[in-house]
């Protein structure tokens, strides 16, 4: 189990809070969930319905994909960026779920939760979960997959009602495209950042890899955080053994980020 993020800690408590608040006050729930119907004269509640829950089940088992798999990508995004991730996801799910299914109320943070599996084996893809409550073995990619295709199956033929399963696919097609997007600008920031730093450059190799080699050795690595520090280590492996050009662009910021602290 990863330690806790302070992002991932927040999504948690924000979560239990608003659960309890309910049940003192049932008329909010009515006032921050997302009814289509009504949404253009409440604008907010293509937030607030990720925050609420039908039961404590419910409210459980969207918390138990948080805590597991948030901390690990907070990490990996930056607090900031996940919080742009989870958030966008939500709201990506609540606007598929109004055009490719039904106008009913909506409530739940499957959105975001979908959105984190799918960050989550984005980058980490052949890591193995243990699927709860039964211990079976599975790598993350296939996990994420099989609930994006059950997902698709239930939403096409109207299985599972009740369930906003265009939702789900919401806040997973959102997730990646933002991911996708990150990468894209971290690249693109950076590049921008070298061209101007070193305009005498003539080769993507040498004089770059070599300044950005000296920057990631002098990397701190015990006074990391656990995750951060487990992800250094493990790109500092792959530079040793297959040189700088082995680095995606996410990797490379990631080293420099750490590099700067």
């Amino acid at each position: 189990m990863f330690p806790m993020t302070p992002w991932v800690t927040r999504l948690l408590v924000a979560n239990l809070v608003v659960f309890i608040v309910i049940q003192t006050s049932p008329g909010l729930y009515r006032d921050l969930a997302f009814i289509p119907q009504v949404a253009l004269f409440r604008p907010w509640t293509v937030v607030t319905y990720m925050f609420l829950h039908a039961d404590f089940g419910h409210l459980f088992f969207n918390m138990i994909g948080v805590f597991f798999f948030g901390p690990r990508l907070e990490m990996k995004l930056g607090g900031s960026a996940f919080m742009r991730f989870y958030l966008f996801s939500g709201i990506g799910g609540a606007l598929f779920q109004t055009v490719f299914a039904t106008a009913a109320p909506m409530v739940g943070a499957s959105a975001g939760v979908y959105a984190v599996l799918v960050g989550f084996a984005y980058y980490w893809p052949r890591e193995t979960i243990l699927l709860f409550p039964i211990p079976i073995p599975i790598q993350a990619w296939i996990l994420v997959s099989a609930y994006v295709f059950m997902s698709i199956f239930n939403g096409v033929t109207g299985s599972s009602s009740g369930v906003a399963h265009f939702a789900h696919l919401g806040g997973a097609v959102v997730g990646f495209l933002f991911l996708k997007w990150l990468e894209w600008r971290r690249g693109s920031a950076k590049r921008g950042f070298q061209t101007k730093l070193k305009p005498e450059k003539t080769n993507r190799g040498f004089v770059g890899d070599r300044n950005a080699m000296a920057r990631w050795k002098g990397i701190s690595v015990n006074a990391l955080h656990e995750l951060n520090r487990e992800e250094v280590e493990r790109l500092l492996d792959k530079v040793k053994a297959d040189g700088p050009s082995s680095l995606s662009e996410s990797e490379r910021e990631f080293l420099d980020r750490m590099a700067t602290r």
